[in-house]
């Protein structure tokens, strides 16, 4: 193991060390932003903290137009653990632990490529995008930020992602009438029987658009995620709460989406429904943006991958006017997951590309 590989991994143990599963989300302006400061010197950094734990730290070292962006936090550790997930485990090909993989890896890499360059570069930290959030990339959007692109940090297997879902979730409250389970009135007028009815038809709207494609993704896709609701199995319920998802294709409108599955119930049934997370699909809607993804990942030397099913920021910079791609280590089946881990090799090799593309960048 090199010098390099060392460092990537003493990087990689401190940051995963650092407690930042989101939800419950309880980070501040210190621990892994003070490391990250840290072992950031000759960088302008400048954070910003936009409550309920969403933090971020834009850290720049001279002048360029390609801002690279990670987030830090975690998703909660998945049952099933071996060992501590906020102890680092490191084996022959691997490195265990709650972020290795998605995706404080990318960021240790990053620590590690700075440290050997006095390039240009500028890096984004967020602490808020496990959660369905994304406060700390819209406000950065907002400012004058003077960025033409941006690469954005998730497991993609060291190739460019160009292309991606959207993702759109809602929830649908049901009206019933209380009473007697034994009155007829019950198969109508229950709101679980009119959740269920309308859970019917939304898979049946998914299922009549799977020819509906975009490269090598086929169809939307729909999981209803919860039905609650109801007292006790005697009893006619009479409020019900269905919560839902749906990841869209490139070109497709969540907003549009998410209006069309609400309306597949008699609005009389319906309580109230409401509009979650929506967050667009990459690249954003135009033959321009979908070009300008290409060639920043053409420029960067960086293998072009198939596009992929989930979701990530990059589509809000890709929606903002950036050139958007999605680059990092390891494999998103290793992500959220019980043993979490990245691959050594990934590890080294996203390390050597951000040396080159920091170079590359200033050559």
């Amino acid at each position: 193991m090199t010098d390099l590989q060392h460092k990537t991994l003493e990087h990689l143990e401190a940051l995963v060390g650092f407690d930042t599963r989101n939800p419950p989300r309880a980070i501040s302006d210190d621990g892994i932003f003070d490391y990250l400061r840290r072992y950031l010197p000759g960088f302008d950094c400048h954070s910003q903290d936009h409550g309920d734990g969403c933090v971020s730290l834009l850290a720049k070292r001279g002048s360029t137009d390609t801002v690279f962006n990670f987030h830090v936090d975690t998703v909660p550790a998945a049952d099933g653990w071996r060992d501590d997930p906020l102890r680092l485990r490191v084996t022959a090909g691997r490195a265990y632990g709650l972020g290795a993989c998605d995706i404080k890896g990318a960021a240790a890499c990053m620590l590690a490529a700075a440290a050997c360059s006095e390039g240009s570069v500028a890096l984004l930290f967020t602490s808020d995008e496990e959660a369905g959030n994304s406060r700390c990339v819209r406000q950065f959007l907002t400012q004058d930020h003077g960025f033409a692109n941006a690469i954005i940090a998730e497991p993609t297997g060291a190739k460019a992602v160009t292309a991606h879902r959207g993702i759109a979730t809602g929830s649908i409250r049901f009206s019933g009438v209380a009473g007697h389970a034994a009155s007829s009135r019950a198969l109508e007028e229950n709101a679980i029987h009119r959740a269920m009815r309308w859970g019917a038809r939304a898979l049946e709207f998914a299922e009549q658009r799977q020819r509906d494609r975009y490269g090598g993704l086929e169809g939307i896709r729909l999981n209803i995620g919860t039905i609650s609701g109801g007292v006790k199995p005697n009893v006619i319920a009479a409020d019900a709460t269905v919560r839902f998802g749906t990841r869209t294709l490139p070109g497709q409108d969540g907003h549009r989406l998410l209006t069309q599955l609400h309306q597949l119930a008699p609005a009389a049934h319906i309580a109230s429904w409401q509009e979650g997370f929506v967050g667009p699909a990459l690249p954003a809607p135009g033959a321009d943006r979908e070009k300008a993804g290409r060639e920043l990942a053409e420029r960067s030397g960086l293998t072009i991958a198939e596009p992929v099913d989930f979701w990530t920021e990059a589509s809000l910079f890709s929606a903002a006017g950036l050139g958007a791609i999605v680059f990092g280590p390891g494999n998103i089946e290793q992500a959220h997951c019980a043993n979490e881990w990245v691959a050594l090799d990934q590890l080294a090799t996203v390390t050597q590309h951000y040396i080159r593309l920091i170079d590359h960048d200033n050559g």
